[in-house]
This record gives structure tokens, C-alpha cells and sequence, in this order.
């Protein structure tokens, strides 16, 4: 009597991956399976048992992998897709006219620095080492407009925060915020608020809150571990920069149509296997940016509806220049982005004929 199912090890960058699929499976499906669990394309991975390389054509059965079966993984560098966070470790830096709190031992006062910061509007307390807000930051109250507390240490980013209602732009990336790390209520009560950073950090939701942040032009959540956006992102209408690369996004809501005066978008390295039709109402985009991901095509109509796309980004997807040159609209893209670039280039073919527009970049 056949099996129905026999257990594999799949050894992976010093881990031990149990697995329980049936004999009959494909290698090609077994890469499928392991994406998630790895981050890693199935086309970026070489399964190898007992020396020899697994074709995917085959089963199991086929290539004599049996129950109690350990293979190895091997990924191929650069088609890794929603790898996370990628932390930076905080660097102290010297803050002039100083003195030890004696009530708090380790915590910086500067006499003179809140005075500055009321009358400039400006709190500069990046890299400076801090585990909480100083006291004195809350003391600015609506005068703050800018708040930059980003690669430090800080712990909790409380819902006093609302206290700053006339502040403009708020960075706290590079921290190691988790989700209860941040009260999202005093946030979203930032009405004036244009500008969010909080990426590098460990955040694995973005919660609906964010859509109260209505006067958002820029919202970077990069290099954390989100799995999925809010409905609610379609409510930033005002938003013309989102970058949300280096994450674990697997699809994105049909909102992000309503984010109308969306200019550039970031969602590299994330793992998408389809946009939504939405995304072709973004009549203002110029830069989209979809590198390692796992898309194969794209919506049909995005080249004829974005009539300012000039900068797309497709390194390490199954995305070819036959399926581009299929799409709506492709003549019109191709002439608009030669003709930004300046220069008259050919695509170049990756791998198995994959599409690559690294020549167009000029950074």
C-alpha cells in the first residue's frame, strides 16, 4: 500500500524544517511550499539530496526521496523576498552643555536645549542613545513640528504624543519598536502630521489607525516584518511617497487606488504574487519599485492608465519582456522612460529571460 504521506528535514541556514507532504509531490511544488516558511523564490532555490540537485519536474518518488528523507537548501543570493527588518545598531554621539539627572542616572539633560527646540520648532535627539522621551521633549507641546528620535533605543512610543498637535514630520525609525511598543491612538491624532518614518524597526501590523492621517504625504514602513496593509491606507489620499520594501507583505488591499496623488512606491522585497486592478487609478505615479518579489505579470491596463510611470523596478521577478511588451500602453512607457533616462538602451535578459531595467538606473 502506497504512502500518503512521508515526513522530510529540509536543512536551511542552520535549521531543521519538518515537512509532511505526499511521495507524488513535484520538487517545483515543494519549492512552493517552502517559500513562506523560508523567504526565499522557488526559483532561487536548489533542493539537493544525497549529492544531486532535485529537478523540479520530478516527484519525490521519482528522485528516491523517502520518509525520514533530510535535504538541503541552498538559495541563491539576492532572491530572498520578505527578509524583514534590517536593523542598525544605534551610535552615541556627544551632546554639548550637558549634566547628569541625579533622579535619573543615565539620562542626558541639556539646559539649554529646550528653549532651542520651543523656538525652533525642531527636536533633534537622533543616535543619542536614549531609551525613553525625555521629559523636557514633552514640554514643547504644540510647539514641536519636528519630532527625530530615530536610531536610538527608545521603548515606548506613548499616547502623550498627542500633545504635539501641530507637528509636521515624526521619525522613529531604527528603534526595535514592536507592535505594543507604539500607542497608535495618540498618533492618529496627529491631524497635521506629513511625514512618518518608522521603518527598521519590528512591526508586524500596521493598524487602521494610520488611515486618520489624512495630511500624510510620506509614510515609510520599510524594513520591518508586516504580513499585510490596512484597508484604511486607501483613506491617506494626500500620500505622494509610500515605501513599504523589506517586509513580508503578501497582498495589497484594493484601497491603494484611492491614494491618488501617490507619486512613488516602494514595495521591493516583499512576497506578492499579484498587484490589484486598483492600482492602476494612480494616474501621478512615476517610480514603482517591485524588485524581488514574486510577481509574474502586471495589471493589463498599467502602462495605458499611468501615464507618468517612467521608472519601474523588476529585478529578481519572473516578470519577461514578452509579457511586458503584451501590455497596453507598453510603446508609450518604453519611449517615456528612454526618454527620462536620456539614453537609448536595450533591455538586458536575466537568467531565463527575465525582465531587468537596472540599466535605466541612475542611482
Amino acid at each position: 500500500m502506497a504512502e500518503s504521506t512521508i515526513n522530510l528535514t529540509i536543512k536551511f541556514g542552520g535549521r531543521s524544517i519538518p515537512l509532511s507532504v505526499s511521495p507524488d509531490t513535484t520538487i517545483k511544488d515543494l519549492k512552493s511550499l517552502l517559500q513562506p516558511i523560508t523567504n526565499v523564490l522557488p526559483r532561487g532555490q536548489k533542493l539537493i539530496f544525497k549529492g544531486k540537485v532535485l529537478v523540479e519536474t520530478s516527484s519525490l518518488k521519482q528522485s528516491l526521496v523517502g520518509d525520514g528523507a533530510k535535504i538541503m537548501l541552498m538559495a541563491s543570493q539576492g532572491l530572498h523576498q520578505g527578509e524583514g527588518p534590517v536593523l542598525k545598531e544605534a551610535s552615541t554621539r556627544p551632546i554639548s552643555r550637558t549634566i547628569v539627572d541625579q533622579k535619573k542616572p543615565g539620562l542626558v539633560v541639556d539646559k539649554n536645549r529646550a528653549d532651542r527646540w520651543k523656538a525652533t520648532g525642531v527636536i533633534a535627539l537622533a543616535q543619542a542613545n536614549l531609551k525613553e522621551i525625555p521629559e523636557e521633549v514633552w514640554e514643547c507641546g504644540s510647539a514641536a513640528r519636528v519630532l527625530d528620535i530615530s536610531d536610538n533605543f527608545i521603548r515606548e512610543v506613548p499616547a502623550r504624543i498627542s500633545s504635539f498637535g501641530s507637528i509636521h514630520k515624526l521619525f522613529l525609525q531604527g528603534n526595535g519598536l514592536s507592535d505594543e511598543s507604539i500607542q497608535w491612538e495618540g498618533i492618529a491624532s496627529l491631524k497635521r502630521l506629513m511625514l512618518l518614518s518608522i521603518s527598521h524597526n519590528n512591526l508586524t501590523v500596521l493598524p487602521s489607525e494610520v488611515g486618520s492621517l489624512t495630511s500624510l504625504r510620506q509614510l515609510d514602513v520599510a524594513n520591518n516584518k508586516l504580513t499585510s496593509l490596512p484597508n484604511e491606507i486607501g483613506l491617506l489620499t494626500q500620500l505622494e511617497i509610500f515605501k513599504a520594501n523589506n517586509n513580508r507583505i503578501t497582498s495589497l488591499p484594493e484601497s491603494i487606488g484611492d491614494c491618488s496623488f501617490l507619486m512613488e512606491v516602494d514595495l521591493s522585497a516583499n512576497m506578492l504574487s499579484e498587484l490589484p486592478e486598483t492600482v492602476t487609478k494612480l494616474r501621478k505615479l512615476k517610480t514603482l519599485e517591485l524588485n524581488n518579489t514574486g510577481l509574474t505579470t502586471l495589471p493589463s491596463v498599467l502602462f495605458k492608465m499611468c501615464l507618468q510611470l517612467t521608472t519601474l523596478g523588476l529585478h529578481n521577478t519572473e516578470i519577461t519582456v514578452e509579457t511586458l511588451r503584451q501590455l497596453e500602453g507598453w510603446g508609450e512607457f518604453d519611449e517615456r522612460r528612454r526618454t527620462k533616462h536620456q539614453k537609448q538602451i536595450d533591455f538586458r535578459v536575466v537568467g531565463s529571460g527575465q525582465f531587468d531595467e537596472g540599466a535605466d538606473k541612475s542611482w
